[in-house]
């Protein structure tokens, strides 16, 4: 981007002049006969080697193209080039075309990268050169332009706006006096006074009048209004005479050209029906040699045919089988997994050591549960003899206060 700002914003467009001037010398060098018909390739666009978004793009097929006329030009030049193939290796076919163009005395200041693509602008400065190369080594030079000479028409009018119809003419004609009747009237019997008057006097220039018109204004006038001068008169197609002329001269050509034609069908006709007197010969001849040839074929396909319903009833149990078979190869899989997965479940002691943690958790829980049991056992053992003194303490309670109240 920094490049093109640098050299102007018409950089970018500037491939597709030189794109299209290395088209022109190509074609002077006659690239069609020698490159397009030999490898059987459709001619250039005006712009097959510009890389633009508006372009349509094929990197394969533009870089081979470019290698095929790159080697073209440098065998032009004298040196002897090998044409690439498609397969080859785009690094080395980039530095082969390189390293010529360097030799014939180009100059190359941008890495062999840029041409790998198959378009853009470094492709087409490396094709211009080496075209360049081939015009000089050629001897081929460029002539000034020879301009032909313009050759001033003295009718050079079209038939649309030029040509007037005599209708038209008589209209405008009409138009023209009746506006000069109504608008400047002219008096007849003043001027027959005025010309006689000027018979009697005898009144005479005397020097001959010339106009003082300049002659080329008198000539483009002329031109001007030569076209509204012509008439013509346009025949009415649908007037019956002009018909039947033409129908009597399209008779006369049909007769001409039917007596032409003739011999050469009857000509024809002949050589076809012979042709057929000897296809038909022929055929005749052909089916009696080859009648045993055509009954083995027919004994032979009626051989195949057999064989070929064999075969797809055979294909049909064949199918079914295979069927099956992928039935029981899906239920011998999932046995397999099913016996895989108990022989690592049996093989693993991750489950004993599980049982074993579990049981010894298991003991713990038993001796704490026994120690509360003779704890609760031992409680209710107190409570029970804590309950019979207070029994045998209240019974002797008892007997020590009846013999008192009976003294009272």
């Amino acid at each position: 981007m920094a490049e093109d700002e640098e050299r102007g914003p018409g950089s970018v467009y500037q491939m597709f002049v030189l794109m299209e001037d290395l088209l022109d010398k190509l074609k002077v060098l006659d690239y069609e006969q020698h490159v397009l018909d030999k490898h059987n390739i459709k001619p250039l666009s005006r712009h097959y080697f510009v890389s633009s978004p508006h372009v349509l793009s094929n990197p394969g097929e533009q870089f081979y193209m470019f290698s095929v006329i790159s080697a073209w030009l440098i065998s032009l030049c004298g040196r002897p080039f090998d044409t690439p193939q498609e397969y080859d290796d785009p690094n080395a076919t980039v530095s082969n075309i390189l390293s010529e163009l360097r030799a014939l005395g180009g100059q190359v200041d941008f890495p062999p990268s840029k041409l790998k693509s198959g378009s853009g602008e470094h492709v087409c400065y490396v094709l211009d050169q080496l075209v360049e190369k081939a015009l000089k080594s050629k001897g081929f030079t460029w002539n000034r332009p020879m301009y032909p000479s313009v050759e001033v028409e003295d009718e050079c009018v079209q038939e649309d706006d030029a040509e007037l119809t005599l209708s038209k003419v008589e209209e405008e004609m009409t138009q023209e006096d009746e506006e000069y009747e109504e608008e400047d009237g002219l008096d007849l019997d003043a001027l027959k006074t005025r010309t006689n008057q000027s018979e009697l006097s005898g009144s005479r220039p005397a020097v001959v009048l010339e106009s003082d018109v300049d002659a080329a204004e008198w000539n483009l006038e002329v031109e001007r209004v030569l076209p509204q001068l012509k008439v013509t008169i346009r025949t009415d197609n649908k007037d019956w005479r002009i018909h039947l002329d033409q129908m009597h001269q399209h008779q006369e050509g049909i007769n001409t050209s039917l007596q032409d034609a003739k011999g050469c069908l009857f000509k024809l006709r002949e050589d076809i029906s012979k042709t057929l007197e000897k296809v038909s010969s022929r055929e005749k001849y052909l089916n009696t040699q080859l009648e045993h040839l055509i009954s083995e074929y027919r004994q032979a396909q009626a051989q195949l045919n057999k064989v070929k319903e064999l075969y797809q009833q055979a294909s049909g149990g064949v199918t079914e089988r295979t069927r099956i078979l992928a039935e029981i190869s899906e239920e011998l899989e999932k046995v397999k997994q099913e016996m895989e997965e108990k022989g690592s479940s049996m093989s693993d002691g991750a489950p004993v050591v599980k049982i074993r943690q579990s049981l010894t958790k298991l003991k713990q829980e038993i001796e704490q549960m026994d120690v509360r049991m003779g704890v609760v056992e031992h409680t209710l053992l107190q409570a029970k003899l804590r309950e019979k003194n207070n029994m045998t303490r209240d019974m002797h309670a008892t007997h020590l206060l009846e013999p008192n109240t009976q003294t009272y």
